[in-house]
């Protein structure tokens, strides 16, 4: 099997750094799905990535007759529903799902949505970037982890997918267990982004501060509760991995979530620390950290 065309819908800080990677490699292959006001604006102004504006092909969403071998899905996932509409005419017989969102629930939610489509698990972790007014500065790409729930082998599709990408320069790799991966980063997200949107900590802050570091601990090892809970192999090492690597981030970084809460924008909240405390609630472990935290993210929030 071969991937002879993409899609991409969401250009936010992932979205833009990797379809910039994609269009340079395949130009008319890559294409972005987006309509009314921003297919508008991105036809006229192009997408811009550290001050170089690019042009992708843009598909209206009320296009029938396109249909890529891959569509990359790099939306927040508050916005899952909306580019799930979007992306349903584009999804043809034979078109491979991959999902960017941060969390554990976007694959689950495109398969549900595409049942007769294969969906895979995928994340990008590392990846430094931050959305401005003028577009979005990226100082590093990270890695795309992606993959079937179990990848020993990996299948012809994901080894096509690794492939393509691999060959436009964006890093990926395909792990043996993706629900433990998927698991992973967002017990890394529950922690850092939440711990960060609250307090106002850069990465070097969050391991500086005794205060942070002990919220971002306990966040986690909420997490790891859960994830035992569900018999995923998550493990205290786990968290000091993640503990470890904080400290090679760049300290004058920010999270995701920090950027959102800094630019009154809606935040992701809900699918981490929503997500761990109705996961508690239903398997009987208790949050409270991660109570504390997702209640005061979304008061931030609600300033707007």
């Amino acid at each position: 099997m071969k991937i002879r065309s993409s899609a991409l819908i969401g250009l936010g800080a992932v979205g833009m750094v990797y379809g910039r990677r994609l269009f340079d490699a395949y130009g008319s292959g890559l294409s972005v799905i987006a309509g009314g006001e921003r297919g508008r604006v991105l036809r006229e102004r192009g997408a811009v990535l550290n001050g170089e504006a690019f042009f992708p092909r843009v598909v209206a969403p009320e296009e029938t007759e396109f249909h890529p071998d891959l569509l990359l899905v790099a939306v927040k996932n508050y916005q899952l529903d909306e580019a799930m509409e979007d992306i349903k005419n584009a999804v043809g017989e034979n078109t491979l799902i991959l999902p960017l969102l941060n969390g554990i629930t976007a694959k689950d939610a495109l398969q549900m949505r595409f049942p007769d489509n294969r969906v895979f698990y995928g994340l990008s972790l590392y990846i430094d970037a931050i959305r401005t007014e003028e577009g979005v500065v990226n100082s590093a790409d990270g890695i795309v982890r992606f993959g079937d729930e179990k990848n020993t082998p990996p299948a012809p599709e994901v080894l096509a997918v690794r492939e393509y990408l691999e060959a436009a320069g964006i890093k990926t790799e395909v792990c043996p267990d993706m629900v433990l991966t998927v698991w992973k980063k967002w017990m890394l997200n529950v922690g850092c982004n939440q711990v960060s949107a609250v307090t106002g900590a850069r990465y070097g802050d969050l391991m500086r501060l005794e205060s942070n570091r002990v919220l971002f601990h306990e966040a986690m090892m909420e997490a790891l509760a859960l994830a035992r809970a569900l018999d995923i192999g998550l493990t205290e090492a786990d968290v000091a991995a993640f503990e470890e690597d904080m400290k090679t981030f760049s300290p004058d970084s920010k999270t995701s979530m920090l950027q959102d809460v800094e630019a009154k924008r809606k935040t992701e909240a809900d699918s981490f620390g929503g997500v761990a405390v109705e996961l508690g609630k239903r398997l009987g472990v208790p949050t409270p950290v991660n109570f504390v935290l997702y209640h005061a993210v979304k008061a931030l929030e609600g300033r707007r």
